[in-house]
């Protein structure tokens, strides 16, 4: 079985120098584009990550930082990455949960614009673990019947992954496979929408997954005390907690998403508030129009604070009487007032 592809499928890898998705950097990447036509263009970029590579990523992916040290870093490199496979769906193994959220951190961090929206995303390692259950370099014996050679290079890895695909449309092009609530389908089909939705079953809002989709399409929270509960639930009852991940070490691909379901809660809100008061307009000018308007019902005889004579505006004064001189006689009586018993 082939596969059909409407636009390229840019299958990718990422060497890097940890797996915190928010702290960690890029190292190096490569990119192989299929196209359409079966033809496929390569690309690798080294990147100086700005920081230390760790002796222990080091020695996974023979990358140390003599061998970064004259390269462009992420933010210089960014933009022609994203040219690069700007008009792709994009394959990797697992992608989803790592090499996506991570490049997305890149291009934040760079100031790149690079939209996921209407792009769809193949996870080889989700299709292998549904399916069989092994790693990348037992995937790759197993449908290949072949070794990786300089397993660890981003190279050798992504065209692992490209070639473990092909031979998986092969192998199950016709195996039938049974969801959780008992529905069978054949769903490795050479068809890049379809290849998307079953490697994408956790249906993951921001891919960190700490959110995900409902079968309803609605946001929840996949994590800590409101694990499973509504984004917007969540933000009806603390509000706090927008805040709180905001101000948080979460992935700022994840912090975005949430900043857009929190504009659309606040849009909400603010419809619901303008709601409120124009139903609440009509009662409100009705007992203003039943109150009788105030007027001065004084008989016109009697007289005005406000109005007329102007003495009765005016407080009352004591007549002020000039001082007395001190004599003799004021001292004795001041002496005879403080004398000592």
């Amino acid at each position: 079985m082939k596969l059909q592809l409407k636009r390229p499928l840019a299958f990718f890898d990422l060497e890097t120098t940890g797996t915190n998705i928010g702290a960690d950097r890029i190292v190096e990447i490569s990119v192989i584009k299929l196209h359409p036509d079966g033809t496929d263009e390569a690309r690798t970029w080294r990147v100086h990550p700005g920081i230390p590579i760790p002796l222990e990523s080091s020695l996974v992916h023979g990358i140390y930082d003599e061998h970064i040290q004259s390269e462009k870093q992420f933010k210089e490199l960014g933009k022609e990455i994203a040219d690069f496979i700007q008009e792709s769906d994009l394959a990797g193994y697992n992608s989803n949960k790592f090499d996506i959220p991570m490049l997305m951190e890149e291009f934040l961090r760079a100031g790149v614009d690079f939209d996921l929206d209407n792009r769809h995303f193949v996870d080889v390692q989700n299709i292998f673990h549904q399916m069989e259950q092994r790693t990348l370099k037992a995937a790759y014996q197993f449908y290949c019947q072949k070794e990786i050679i300089n397993a660890h290079s981003a190279e050798a890895d992504t065209r692992a992954t490209m070639e473990v695909l092909l031979a998986q449309l092969e192998k199950y092009a016709d195996v039938e496979w049974e969801d959780k609530k008992g529905n069978r389908s054949k769903p490795v089909v050479g068809d890049v929408e379809a290849l998307h939705k079953f490697t994408n079953l956790s249906r993951p809002v921001d891919f960190a997954g700490r959110m995900v989709y409902n079968e309803d399409g609605e946001e929840l929270i996949n994590f800590g005390k409101h694990k499973g509960k509504r984004v917007e639930d969540v933000l009806n009852v603390e509000p706090s907690y927008y805040s709180w991940m905001m101000q948080g070490d979460f992935p700022l691909y994840t912090k975005r998403k949430l900043e857009e379901i929190y504009k659309r809660w606040n849009a909400k809100k603010a419809a619901e508030r303008h709601q409120n008061r124009a139903q609440q307009t009509p009662a409100t000018e009705g007992q203003q129009q039943s109150r009788p308007a105030f007027q001065n019902n004084a008989p016109k005889s009697s007289p005005n604070v406000n109005q007329g004579n102007q003495q009765y505006n005016k407080p009352f004064k004591k007549k002020e009487e000039p001082a007395k001189p001190v004599d003799d006689d004021m001292l004795a009586q001041l002496a005879m007032k403080f004398k000592k018993g």
